[in-house]
């Protein structure tokens, strides 16, 4: 007989899909090179990527959480929930407790670069909580992810400030990120009363506003830094053209659940790349 597995490793399973884990090691990785990149030894390194886990973790379990009544409406059968699999209420306490991590965590690199970083955590709980179904939808994203790198350089001895431009593509990114993450469930959320910016313009409207914020982004990434581009940045712009197409036709059902995979891939290749060209961040 086929072997299934047993019960606490399907629950097990069910609350790391909860996490949102696409997007959650993606912005754990990103922080982590940046904490790299910043010069930061290697224990506020491992603590930065700690804080940032946990935050993430919480704002995925609380997403879920929140959720709950909403996609059962929609029987979103990509949802632990909606399988039956872990209740909401173990969520709340797992997304209460990981939050709480990620203060302790966060605070623990110091005031400046903790508060920092918890501007993202207290963006995706807001947006969860509420700005997801009004036009402003877009302004945790923005908030959270341009606050994000501003954090993790200021983890670095002497709690260094971030250069503007990157700032400027983490909020970007951000902002890429939200359109891009939308495209698949417009229809389920206008079925259950959620109406944020990207629903209002539209699908085809937000994909071409989410590709226009993601090439962005790379172009900050690329041009930002002291000095003519490096042959890394330049790579950087090569490998921005497909994910910016891809992210452009997330208005079309073929491409829809493409959009953000690509938004979260090209953002790791471009900090990677960033590294790789020497590109000073503090």
């Amino acid at each position: 007989m086929p072997a299934h597995p047993s019960r606490p490793a399907a629950t097990a399973r069910a609350l790391v899909l909860a996490t949102h884990p696409g997007p959650t090691v993606a912005v754990t990785v990103v922080a982590t090179l940046l904490a790299v990149a910043a010069g930061t030894p290697a224990d506020r390194v491992a603590l930065v990527a700690a804080a940032v886990l946990a935050g993430q973790a919480s704002i995925g379990w609380s997403n879920d959480w929140l959720d709950a009544d909403r996609d059962r409406a929609v029987a979103r059968a990509d949802k632990p929930v909606v399988q039956g699999a872990v209740a909401p209420s173990l969520l709340r306490t797992l997304a209460l407790g990981s939050a709480a991590a990620a203060v302790v965590l966060s605070l623990v690199l110091g005031v400046v670069p903790g508060v920092l970083l918890l501007v993202l955590v207290a963006s995706g709980w807001a947006y969860n909580a509420g700005l997801k179904r009004t036009a402003v939808s877009v302004v945790p994203y923005v908030t959270g992810f341009g606050a994000l790198p501003a954090g993790v350089v200021a983890a670095a001895p002497g709690a260094p400030v971030a250069p503007w431009w990157l700032v400027a593509a983490g909020g970007a990114l951000g902002a890429a990120a939200h359109f891009a993450n939308v495209a698949p469930d417009i229809e389920d959320d206008l079925a259950t009363g959620v109406r944020g910016l990207p629903h209002r313009l539209g699908a085809r409207a937000s994909a071409v506003t989410g590709a226009a914020l993601l090439g962005s982004t790379s172009l900050l990434l690329v041009l930002g830094p002291a000095g003519p581009p490096t042959a890394a940045g330049w790579a950087g712009l090569a490998l921005a053209v497909p994910a910016v197409a891809v992210a452009a036709l997330a208005g079309t059902a073929r491409f829809r659940r493409a959009a953000f995979p690509a938004v979260m891939l090209l953002t790791v290749l471009d900090v990677v790349l960033l590294l790789a060209g020497g590109a000073a961040v503090t």
